[in-house]
């Protein structure tokens, strides 16, 4: 029989000892709610520890099969789930590390920002685990509509980088990218530690937010150097201009 998620304490306890958490911290974290879009690499850390740390319910959207290229970084899944749909593998994972989790799955390609918003709809937060630049800027206008947060990471080789959008309190994500790079390879090289470090920065920005502690990274794009073992956060400032929010966050 699975434990109460609500009342399992021993299942929490190492972070109920943190003055920053707490009971009513932690009652907050289940209460909260998270989609995240992509069932991938990032989605691997950043969905495991959302459901460690005891975030409520979630929701996964992928439309996607598991491949063997997949598994130098995308630990939800594994060898024998080959050929099984993504959401569905990481069903599996997620409920076995907390049975009593709410966890929706969602095994359709999203592809208008009216589709998305539907789904969006529904949660508190978004958590980017997408690979391309067309899907960012669905995530991006669904939730300047809905006026809900999100989190923004990518990664290539041994770099990555995140930031915390939340409409109307710093810039958008076409505020950082107005149109598609020109020379954007969107199939990009990776070392599997590298998606899995950003989505633990993407899990600790949500569970922060949820929170209410500490510095977000609105406004502040940080990048991280494996190889160099560098850490730099930049300043990003909103777009006066910008298509997607100046009218509506002036």
């Amino acid at each position: 029989m699975p434990h109460c998620f609500t009342n399992d304490n021993s299942r929490f306890s190492r972070q109920l000892s943190l003055p920053e958490v707490g009971p009513t911290g932690q009652k907050k974290l289940h209460r909260a709610s998270v989609l995240l879009v992509g069932c991938g690499a990032l989605a691997s850390s950043a969905a495991y520890y959302l459901v460690a740390a005891g975030i409520g319910r979630i929701g996964i959207a992928d439309h996607d099969r598991v491949e063997i290229s997949n598994l130098n970084r995308q630990i939800l899944h594994d060898t024998p789930r080959i050929g099984m749909r993504k959401v569905d593998s990481a069903y599996q994972t997620l409920k076995a590390l907390h049975p009593s989790l709410k966890l929706q799955t969602i095994a359709r390609k999203l592809t208008t920002s009216e589709a998305l918003s539907r789904i969006l709809a529904g949660y508190d937060m978004l958590i980017d685990c997408t690979d391309n630049f067309p899907t960012r800027y669905l995530i991006n206008d669904a939730c300047l509509q809905l006026s809900k947060p999100w989190v923004y990471a990518s990664v290539s080789g041994f770099e990555g980088q995140a930031m915390t959008i939340i409409p109307g309190r710093g810039p958008c994500y076409r505020c950082l990218y107005p149109s598609v790079p020109v020379h954007t390879n969107q199939a990009e090289s990776v070392m599997g530690v590298s998606p899995g470090i950003m989505g633990i920065i993407q899990a600790a920005e949500a569970i922060k937010y949820f929170l209410g502690i500490g510095s977000l990274l609105v406004g502040r794009m940080l990048f991280l150097d494996l190889l160099e073992m560098n850490v730099s956060p930049f300043k990003i400032s909103r777009n006066k201009d910008c298509s997607a929010c100046a009218r509506n966050f002036a």
